[in-house]
């Protein structure tokens, strides 16, 4: 959620920035402010009530003490009116904060001035590729045969069991689920991180303070029972740990990694290429979040970014970044870049990761602040990124590693797979 005061000061920056993100803000901010003036003003007059109260109820201490009883009466029976108008107006300027907020979350987050212009994936920036695109023998399989040939995972089963988007996983398959969490938490705590196993269902705070509500409610599954949210990523719980709480500046950039089983409806996808491990309601995945200074949130971003292509060039895939243009962008994300590995089969590009910084857009709506000592806290900046998540490397791996003899599996997999080939 963007601050109030910065709204207030650069309204016309605010526009300029979201119509990079495709977004009109010209009629809502113009609600904004209006709903804001509204507010400051109802509590001026409160402010004013409550100091004349404040001084009239000193005024008559001191009148009782003097013996000046009917004097003190008086003044005492003017009160009384003022504590009614002090109710009137703390509900007036409650309902004028409601109105203002519910205003506030319909606003993306503002793209950081770097992101390229565009509506659609086609318009994203190419910064880097790295590795080389494997060659195939004619009778190469994608990855859902693969997976059939060899036992090692079952789409149809998995319908069966839940529905279409919920693979099962068996034998070497299941093993390579594991290694991989495995690999990718072992290499998140030698970089730094500090593990966490967090709830998979949330609740509706949680889930707002992120920025999934109100925007994303309909992609989440949601228990109705017990008004809970099933995660999408462990970025929700994880950068909710730190919601209402002041962290001590000496502390950032503040590293926590965890894993977690993802869930998501994917509404409105069903025209898109999903396939095998392409697309899925429920996947695997390890994610890294930073709490970082506000001066410092960027050169945290570019050491996320370089952490995660790490872990692609060591899994031997060939790989790509882009940075997202505004239309291709998330609502809460100031700026974002995607990893891409080549799935060599297929002979197509899939994402496996997702790295942004949120600025204050999500500590605003958590109240994530910092301070130094004494000072006056500020709103830290929240940072995180897929490292990695499984489906789609997965599917790469299969499929750029097939040979006639079998899937080989990557050396640095290998201590964790207990296997160097799926046959």
């Amino acid at each position: 959620m963007l601050e109030i005061n910065y709204i207030r000061q650069n309204t016309e920056e605010v526009i300029s920035r979201l119509a990079v993100k495709n977004f009109d803000a010209k009629e809502l901010l113009k609600e904004i402010l209006a709903l804001d003036e509204q507010k400051r003003a109802v509590q001026t007059k409160l402010d004013d009530v409550l100091a004349q109260l404040n001084k009239t109820s000193g005024e008559i201490g001191e009148l009782y003490k003097a013996g000046k009883r009917q004097e003190a009466d008086e003044l005492k029976n003017k009160t009384t009116a003022w504590k009614e108008e002090i109710t009137k107006l703390e509900g007036e300027a409650k309902d004028a904060e409601k109105a203002l907020q519910d205003k506030l979350v319909l606003l993306p987050n503002t793209p950081h001035k770097s992101v390229p212009k565009g509506k659609t994936p086609e318009d994203n920036e190419i910064v880097g590729t790295e590795g080389s695109i494997p060659e195939l023998g004619k009778d190469a399989l994608p990855h859902w045969e693969l997976a059939k040939k060899y036992k090692i995972i079952d789409f149809e089963l998995g319908v069966k069991i839940t529905g279409a988007g919920f693979p099962v996983y068996m034998g070497k398959g299941a093993r390579l689920q594991r290694a991989l969490i495995n690999y990718f938490l072992d290499k998140a705590q030698a970089a730094g991180y500090t593990e966490i196993e967090p709830p998979i269902l949330v609740n509706e705070d949680t889930g707002f303070g992120t920025g999934q509500l109100p925007d994303k409610e309909g992609q989440m599954y949601y228990v109705t029972l017990d008004k809970l949210y099933m995660i999408p990523t462990a970025e929700v719980p994880i950068t909710n740990i730190y919601r209402d709480v002041i962290v001590e500046e000496d502390a950032m950039p503040i590293k926590n990694c965890g894993y977690t089983p993802c869930f998501r409806r994917e509404a409105g996808s069903y025209g898109k290429d999903v396939r095998g491990l392409n697309r899925l309601h429920q996947f695997d995945k390890v994610e890294i979040v930073n709490i970082a200074h506000p001066d410092k949130s960027y050169e945290v971003l570019e050491e996320m970014r370089g952490y995660v292509a790490g872990l692609l060039k060591e899994l031997g895939l060939p790989y790509r970044i882009l940075r997202l243009c505004g239309g291709d962008m998330s609502f809460a994300s100031a700026l974002t870049y995607d990893m891409e590995v080549f799935s060599a089969a297929q002979k197509r590009w899939l994402e496996v990761s997702s790295v942004s910084n949120f600025e204050t857009f999500q500590s605003n709506r958590m109240k994530l602040r910092f301070k130094k000592g004494k000072d006056k806290p500020r709103l830290a900046h929240t940072l995180n990124g897929s490292a990695l998540a499984l489906p789609r490397i997965v599917a790469s791996l299969l499929e750029n590693n097939q040979t006639d003899k079998g899937i080989r599996i990557p050396e640095v997999l290998i201590p964790y797979t207990g296997f160097e080939l799926i046959n």
